[in-house]
């Protein structure tokens, strides 16, 4: 793939616990459309919003991101979080990605909209419009006009453009909502699945759904989350 000047990235973050066929389509597809160099698939080591949940470790989940993402030339697993102590905050994610691939690259910050729409409670949420633009996927059957309100309402700069699906921050990076192949498929379903002894064929990788076999993932803890 073809370098340019300023780098234009994208970053899908997540659990992915385990990923599954809905994290990739949408990462490929939005790659595509917005014509990213790459896509980067970044495991949380450390998620602060499930602290006091259980959550596979974070070696399994890495490796079964690898997997997932070999049939693709545009996505690539990151190990980024995994090597950094403490838990795992988008902005100490996102300033380290303007360090690596430099202060001018563009990043595009893949989230689904349930997620965004508790963006406040995010450490240092208002700097993160500072490093990247946000993409934000609505979930089946999620009311648009919700998430129109909430945009505007962070803030009296937010700036609605023509497109109605565009909003400029005070920053000059964009918050965009893109509409992708919708795939009903969460983790938590994928888990149960598995504790129950049902097949998880065409929801994740056939490399994905080996290795939690074999690894014997989701069988024999209690899954709250």
């Amino acid at each position: 793939m073809k370098k340019t000047a300023t780098p234009k990235i994208g970053i899908l973050g997540g659990t992915f616990d385990p990923v599954h066929f809905g994290h990739l389509r949408t990462a490929e597809e939005i790659g595509q459309e917005l014509g990213l160099e790459r896509v980067y698939l970044i495991p949380a080591a450390s998620p602060p919003h499930k602290m006091h949940d259980p959550v596979t470790p974070f070696d399994h989940r890495l490796a079964m991101v690898r997997m997932g993402v070999r049939e693709s030339t545009l996505l690539e697993a990151l190990d980024l979080e995994g090597r950094r102590a403490g838990l795992s905050y988008s902005s100490d994610t996102l300033q380290e990605l303007k360090s690596r691939f430099g202060m001018n690259a563009e990043i595009f910050f893949l989230v689904g909209s349930d997620a965004f729409l508790e963006i406040r409670t995010w450490k240092r949420y208002r700097k993160l419009f500072d490093y990247a633009h946000f993409v934000l996927i609505p979930r089946a059957g999620y009311d648009l006009e919700t998430l129109h309100h909430f945009i505007v309402g962070l803030g009296q700069s937010v700036k609605k453009q023509q497109d109605k699906n565009v909003y400029t921050m005070p920053s000059g990076n964009h918050v965009m909502i893109y509409q992708s192949t919708l795939m009903d498929i969460s983790g938590t379903g994928i888990r149960d699945m598995v504790r129950r002894g049902k097949s998880i064929t065409f929801l994740v990788p056939e490399a994905v759904r080996t290795y939690i076999l074999r690894e014997g993932l989701y069988r024999f803890h209690e899954d709250h989350r």
